[in-house]
Formats: C-alpha cells, sequence, structure tokens
C-alpha cells in the first residue's frame, strides 16, 4: 500500500478533520521514531497513519476498534507488522487487544497520545502554533493532569522502559515531527 492510497482510505472513512490530522501526527512521529531506530520509514509511517481509520465507524461502541481495519489491510496485502502494531494500540481497553511485543508496537502505543498533548500544548500558546513549543514547555504542562485530561500519560511513559528512550528526549523526537507538518495541521 502506497502513503497515497492509505490516506485516501483513511480519508474517505474519516470525515472528522481532527482525527485525521490526528492520524497525520501519528504518521510524522512514527516516521521520526523509525529514523531514530533505523527502521523502514515508510512501515512505520503507514502504521501511524492508518492506525485510526475504522474509529469514527465506532463512534457508538469504541471498545469495537481498532476492528474493520484489519480485513481491508488483509485484503490489500499490507504487511503483518502493520496489524500488528495497530492491534496491540488497543491494549488495555480492547479485550482482545494483544500487549504490544515490537519496536513498532510500542512506538506506536506510546506516541499515539503523546501527539494528542503536543497540540493541547499548541492550542494554549497565545499564538497557538506548533512552532512556539519547546521540550521544556511540555514538560512543564506534563504533570498537570487535568491538563488534557484525556491523554494516558503512564501509556507515554512507557518509551523509557520498553523504547529506551528518555521522556525528554521522546518528546523532542515527537515534537519536532509534528512542528514539521505545522502546516498540514494548521497549527
Amino acid at each position: 500500500m502506497t502513503r497515497e492510497e492509505a490516506l485516501f482510505l483513511v480519508t474517505s472513512w474519516t470525515k472528522n478533520k481532527n482525527l485525521v490530522k490526528h492520524m497525520l501526527a501519528v504518521e510524522a512521529e512514527m516516521r521520526a521514531l523509525a529514523r531514530y531506530f533505523g527502521e523502514d520509514e515508510n512501515l512505520w509511517g503507514l502504521t501511524g497513519l492508518l492506525h485510526d481509520a475504522d474509529y469514527e465507524m465506532f463512534a457508538d461502541n469504541p471498545a469495537k476498534h481498532p476492528s474493520k481495519i484489519f480485513p481491508e489491510l488483509e485484503k490489500r496485502g499490507v504487511d503483518l507488522k502493520i496489524s500488528q502494531a495497530i492491534r496491540s494500540h488497543a491494549w488495555g481497553w480492547q479485550k482482545e487487544a494483544p500487549e504490544p511485543t515490537t519496536k513498532l508496537d510500542w512506538a506506536l502505543y506510546t506516541c499515539d497520545d503523546l501527539s494528542g498533548f503536543i497540540i493541547a500544548c499548541a492550542l494554549v500558546r497565545p499564538d497557538k502554533k506548533l512552532k512556539s513549543l519547546t521540550v521544556e514547555s511540555l514538560l512543564k504542562k506534563w504533570p498537570t493532569k487535568s491538563f488534557a485530561a484525556g491523554v494516558h500519560r503512564e501509556h507515554v511513559e512507557l518509551c523509557e522502559s520498553k523504547l529506551g528512550i528518555k521522556l525528554e528526549d521522546y518528546l523532542s523526537i515527537c515534537l519536532e515531527a509534528i512542528q514539521g507538518i505545522s502546516d498540514d495541521l494548521g497549527l
């Protein structure tokens, strides 16, 4: 599957523009993490882009997400590593979801929530721009659980034990990645 095909699938299944932007942000993070680890940037990027493609379909029953994406990926002959990572990103809320095991799995699991935190931090800045964020500004907001309360910080913090990246460095990698697509995000 090419990136263009994946983006078409995402935008044809997802009408909520903010959800599409979330998937673009996670794609950017995953590409940056692939570069960091010397992994396949296209494979990791597609994983990030596709991970929530069926989310909107299950708005009334989020525990079913992800599920519809898997037959679609199989039909298109997508690498099974992508399906595995997407399955395991639901670990903890979907009964059938396996625990992440690979670097790819853990990267998706840990950066999914982080993208929302970074965007929330940008939205409270006076200029509402990603470019004005720094790792220090993210770290300042990090302990305030009432800020971006839906972000599972404990998932993100697994970057240290599961990926071997200190939280501060992880924030830096992901922030820079999202800043790189700020025009696509309108931030």
